[in-house]
């Protein structure tokens, strides 16, 4: 018999195998997650304030205010001399009930159109916006959530070292937006920061927006799959240096 044939059905496994094997050996090396491996982590307030009439998903439905774990990271893990792009995680608490957080991943991007759905490096971690750069389900519609730093935020050079003192200093304000096809923007809250945290030493925590996410605030299904085999490989990896370690 000869080779089975590529299906469309198949492509997608085997990208996933691909960048599940990296991630997993990127993450058992560093003992860290495969990308965004160090971070900075802090408290942090969303004070939700939705536009846009009702969304359909309680939670950005009815105005509050919720308590976030924000850590903010470099992706490759780079020097602060070099550009890289920043990541701004954030795990609301109890979003969806006692137990129940959410965690929304957000990348520096461009705010165009396309650009918005590129990772874009930077040295500055002020300059520009935050995308989740893949399509979101957002109540009953489909877009990007988007977080626009604050026209008042001074410059803050990206190297974790200078965010953690920008944090220490002043809050800094970012303005949680719903990008929607067409070019519509909705505001959704404001995400005010606190002081930087101190985590035990080797504790990372793990964001996860498959695992933590809302019935109406969820990523949507496109490119799901690989996306959820790098997270499972990374935490995989994890685990496994910290077994040799414990020996």
């Amino acid at each position: 018999m000869g080779p089975e044939p590529t299906t469309p059905a198949a492509r997608p496994r085997t990208g996933a195998g691909l960048v599940a094997r990296a991630a997993r050996t990127a993450a058992r090396r560093r003992g860290a997650p495969a990308l965004h491996p160090f971070g900075v982590h802090a408290e942090a307030t969303l004070a939700v304030r939705p536009a846009g009439g009702a969304w359909g998903e309680p939670w950005l439905d009815e105005p509050g205010d919720h308590r976030v774990l924000l850590r903010w990271s470099r992706a490759a893990g780079l020097p602060g001399r070099l550009p890289d792009a920043l990541g701004l995680a954030l795990r609301v608490h109890d979003a969806g009930g006692p137990g129940r957080p959410l965690d929304v991943l957000l990348t520096t991007s461009g705010g165009g159109r396309v650009t918005r759905h590129l990772p874009l490096p930077r040295l500055d971690a002020t300059s520009g916006p935050y995308s989740t750069l893949l399509a979101y389900r957002i109540g009953t519609r489909q877009g990007l959530l988007i977080a626009h730093p604050s026209g008042a935020s001074p410059h803050v050079p990206s190297g974790l070292t200078a965010l953690r003192a920008a944090l220490e200093r002043a809050p800094l304000a970012f303005h949680l937006c719903a990008a929607l096809p067409g070019g519509a923007w909705w505001h959704l809250g404001t995400l005010t920061t606190g002081p930087p945290l101190d985590l035990p030493p080797g504790e990372t925590l793990s964001y996860d927006p498959y695992q933590h996410c809302l019935p109406g605030l969820r990523p949507t299904d496109r490119f799901s799959g690989v996306r959820e085999a790098a997270y499972a490989a990374s935490r995989a990896g994890r685990r496994a240096t910290e077994e040799v370690r414990g020996k």
